[in-house]
């Protein structure tokens, strides 16, 4: 009976995998079993698995042993500190009387779970999920634009309806899009103006006003200059 690796040396938080070869001369289909035992600092050996010839897997909360006739394989799972030891395997046949071959001894040592195994960790996680955060962050930067713009859009809107820039429903000509208005220029003359009384009302010699001239400005708007169709119209 061989037991295999002589040694191992694995971080907490895996699994140790350790293989347990027979050798039997008299093989006529006989009955027996596989035992591992655990000893801590050569001390008493402890039992901690068994597996029978015909049972193909057996598996436990902390070891996993299958049947590979003629080599046992054991799994111890979950390895913490305390799993630190020497492992062996033992034979027990029934084609003897209770006769019992033990393996060589091989030793596990468990050491601590290595700080740079969770900073790894993190940034794995971080770049598994570094598609949907940034996927997250354009859709709220998308957002918030199309919310800029259209505030911007209704400010301006209503600024230009407020200043007549643009009609309600397009019926009226936007103001400040058309001809420029026509700026009037005024020009002053001086005349005298005469005023007729009238005839047949007679007012008494005392009560007639003292004769005086009145002045009077009028401003008349620039005209257009006179083509012969206006003129024929002012003939008219």
């Amino acid at each position: 009976v061989t037991f295999f690796p002589a040694m191992l040396t694995l971080p907490a938080g895996g699994s140790a995998t350790f293989f347990c070869n027979i050798s039997m001369e008299n093989d006529s289909g006989s009955e027996y079993s596989l035992n591992w035992y655990k000893e801590i600092n050569h001390s008493q050996a402890q039992k901690i698995a068994e597996i029978s010839r015909n049972n193909p897997q057996t598996k436990t909360e902390k070891y996993l042993l299958t049947n590979h006739t003629p080599a046992f394989k054991i799994e111890i799972l979950n390895l913490h500190e305390n799993d630190s030891g020497s492992y062996y395997c033992g034979l027990i046949t029934f084609f003897e009387p209770d006769k019992v071959m033990e393996s060589n001894r091989s030793h596990l040592v468990v050491t601590a779970a290595p700080e740079k195994t969770n900073a790894t960790d993190e940034p794995e996680i971080e770049e598994g999920n570094s598609p949907d955060h940034i996927k997250a962050v354009l859709l709220g930067i998308l957002l918030l634009a199309g919310a800029v713009i259209l505030l911007i859009f209704g400010y301006l809107t209503m600024t230009y309806r407020r200043g007549g820039m643009i009609p309600h429903g397009g019926c009226a000509t936007p103001r400040g899009w058309g001809k420029p208005p026509m700026v009037s220029v005024s020009t002053v003359d001086y005349g005298v103006l005469e005023f007729q009384r009238d005839q047949c009302t007679q007012m008494p010699s005392d009560t007639r006003p003292v004769e005086q001239t009145e002045y009077a400005t009028i401003i008349f708007p620039e005209e257009k200059p006179i083509t012969p169709e206006r003129a024929k119209k002012h003939q008219d």
